[in-house]
C-alpha cells in the first residue's frame, strides 16, 4: 500500500500523456447527447462515482443517478435506457453483477462507458466504449492507485467534453501537486485514530467521494468503524455521536461549499469532539494550499491514504492484506 501510494504522482503523469483516448471518448459522449447519466460502481471504485456525480450535474449540467445492479440481477428488471449515458467504474472489472448491469444497460438503449484498470476484463467486454484509468499492477487489497486514477480520468473526461480549459491546465499540473500532497504529514490525525471507537470523515461537493473513501480505507485497514459524511448530512443525525473518542476529519475545497465547512470545523473545535481540518482558515494539518477544488478533491486523498497506513501498522494491522478481504470482489 504504501508504495502505490507513493507511486501515484509518476503514474498520473503518465496517464495525463494519454490524451486522445479521452477526446475520442467524449467526442462520442457529445454526439450521443445524452439526457440523462447513470454511474455503476461498488466500494472505492462507488466513491469515485460520487465524485464524477459531483463533475458531471455542477460542470456538465447533467443529472445523475446511482445504479442498483441487484435491479437487474436479483430482481430480473429492465428499463428503456434510451437517451441515457451508462458509466460503469471498476478496478478489476470482474464483478458479475457490474457485467450484467452494463449489459443490460446497453441492450436497454444506453451509451455505455467503462472506466477500468483492465481493459480485457469482462466489464470493459460488454460495454461500447472503454478508458484505461492505466494504473498499472496494484497488489494492495486496499485500493490507492486505482482510486486516484479513476478520479483523475473523471475529471479530464469532463474538462474535455465541457471545453473547460481553465480545469484541463489545472489538470495538467496536478501531478507535481499529487507530490507535493504525498509530503504533507497528517499524522496527528491519524495518531488520534489509536484510541478511537470510531472515525468521521466530512467534506462537500467534489470532495464527498473522497470523504467516502478515506472512511472506507480506515475501516479497511484499521478495523475500525468509520463514515464519510457531507458536512450538510453530519450536523443532522451523525451529529450525536460525535464523542472524544470519535475524531472527525473534514476536508475543506476553496469554492461554494467552504462556508458551511468552515462553520462546522469552528462548531467542532469548540466542542469535545477532536476534529482535523485541511484547507482554509481553520486548517491545522499541513496542507499544500488552494487550487482547483476539482483537483484538490483528489489530492486530498495523498496524505490521507499515507497516514492511515502508518497509523494501520503502528497499531499492528497489515494494511496490505485486511482479515476477510480479497483483490478481487465479485458480486451478484
Amino acid at each position: 500500500m504504501a508504495l502505490e501510494i507513493a507511486e501515484i504522482p509518476a503514474v498520473a503523469e503518465r496517464l495525463l500523456s494519454r490524451h486522445e483516448a479521452v477526446a475520442a471518448v467524449a467526442a462520442q459522449i457529445r454526439a450521443f447527447d445524452p439526457h440523462f447519466v447513470v454511474v455503476c460502481g461498488r466500494g472505492s471504485s462507488g466513491h469515485a462515482g460520487v465524485f464524477l456525480r459531483y463533475l458531471f450535474e455542477v460542470r456538465a449540467g447533467l443529472l445523475v443517478s446511482e445504479a442498483a445492479p441487484s435491479v437487474v440481477t436479483a430482481y430480473r428488471q429492465s428499463h428503456d435506457m434510451r437517451h441515457i449515458l451508462f458509466l460503469v467504474i471498476s478496478q478489476s472489472g470482474r464483478s458479475p453483477d457490474l457485467v450484467a448491469a452494463t449489459r443490460q444497460a446497453r441492450e436497454s438503449g444506453a451509451l455505455t462507458l467503462a472506466l477500468v484498470n483492465d481493459t480485457q476484463s469482462p466489464v470493459a467486454g460488454s460495454a461500447e466504449r472503454v478508458l484505461d484509468i492505466g494504473a498499472g499492477v496494484e497488489r494492495s487489497v486496499a485500493a490507492t492507485k486505482t482510486v486516484a486514477l479513476s478520479m483523475l480520468r473523471s475529471a479530464q473526461l469532463i474538462a474535455e467534453l465541457t471545453a473547460d480549459t481553465v480545469l484541463a491546465a489545472r489538470i495538467r499540473r496536478l501531478p507535481q501537486r499529487l507530490e507535493h500532497a504525498l509530503a504533507c504529514d497528517w499524522g496527528a490525525w491519524g495518531d488520534s485514530l489509536a484510541s478511537a471507537r470510531a472515525a468521521f470523515v466530512t467534506a462537500r461537493g467534489y470532495a464527498l467521494g473522497t470523504a467516502r473513501e478515506i472512511a472506507l480505507k480506515l475501516t479497511e485497514t484499521m478495523q475500525l468503524p468509520a463514515l464519510g459524511y457531507s458536512a450538510a448530512e453530519l450536523k443532522h443525525g451523525p451529529y450525536a455521536a460525535v464523542t472524544p473518542l470519535t475524531p472527525v476529519l473534514a476536508l475543506r475545497l476553496n469554492d461554494e461549499t467552504s462556508e458551511l465547512l468552515d462553520h462546522l470545523v469552528g462548531e467542532l473545535q469548540g466542542s469535545s469532539g477532536p476534529v482535523f481540518a485541511a484547507g482554509g482558515p481553520l486548517g491545522k494539518l499541513p496542507w499544500i494550499g488552494d487550487d482547483h477544488p476539482v483537483c484538490d478533491s483528489i489530492a486530498m486523498l495523498l496524505p490521507a491514504y499515507a497516514a492511515i497506513e502508518r497509523a494501520a501498522r503502528r497499531q499492528g494491522f497489515d494494511p496490505d492484506r485486511p482479515p476477510n478481504l480479497r483483490k478481487v470482489t465479485e458480486t451478484l
